[in-house]
């Protein structure tokens, strides 16, 4: 059974069926939460007041979309997961988008991945309003990194069928591994 995260005084175990689904997502908002927070909380060097409004309307979405989940989880929901930045230079405009580019892509193809293992319809439904959300961040993000492109998404995260990429669970934990240091298993669906 795999074992992600570094260490061993923390564990969080996702659990099984919706609640397990749903942990999973809210391990992912949590981690992306935590990140666009220290980005507002410590602004790269050179960013513009358009920057930074659209990076807090991220980080405000991100923490609604944590909330949503601990909410809908309530004594389900997983302990407050540990997280780990120090790959990020959060002076460096570069470090910055390209580790959100990275997050938001993840959170795309993770929530499309997951999709499938969802059994409650409004469940369903809620997932899918978050991912379009989180497609709109990967795309605004995209768009900061490259402005007045027209790569919004480009071959590595759209198929040849023109559909968003998906990603299974255990795959999108093991990206996801460097930048929590709670060890997060998720023994049913894995």
């Amino acid at each position: 059974l795999p074992n992600f995260g570094i260490s061993s005084a923390l564990a969080a175990d996702l659990g099984e069926g919706d609640v397990g689904v749903l942990n999973y997502a809210y391990a992912l908002e949590q981690l992306e939460a935590a990140f666009y927070t220290q980005v507002i909380e410590t602004p790269y060097t050179g960013i513009t007041a358009d920057e930074t409004a659209l990076l807090t309307d991220i980080r405000d979405h991100e923490v609604e979309h944590r909330e949503f989940l601990k909410t809908a989880l309530a004594d389900g929901a997983i302990p407050a997961l540990e997280v780990d930045f120090s790959a990020v230079d959060f002076t460096s405009r570069d470090s910055v988008l390209g580790t959100a580019k990275v997050f938001e892509d993840l959170g795309v193809a993770a929530y499309n991945g997951a999709g499938k293992l969802i059994e409650t319809p409004d469940y369903l439904l809620a997932a899918g309003k978050i991912v379009s959300i989180e497609a709109r961040h990967a795309a605004v993000i995209r768009d900061l990194l490259q402005p007045n492109s027209v790569a919004f998404a480009g071959d590595d995260v759209i198929d040849e069928s023109g559909l968003d990429g998906a990603m299974e669970p255990a795959a999108v934990l093991a990206a996801a591994d460097p930048f929590i240091k709670t060890d997060v298993t998720a023994k049913a669906f894995m």
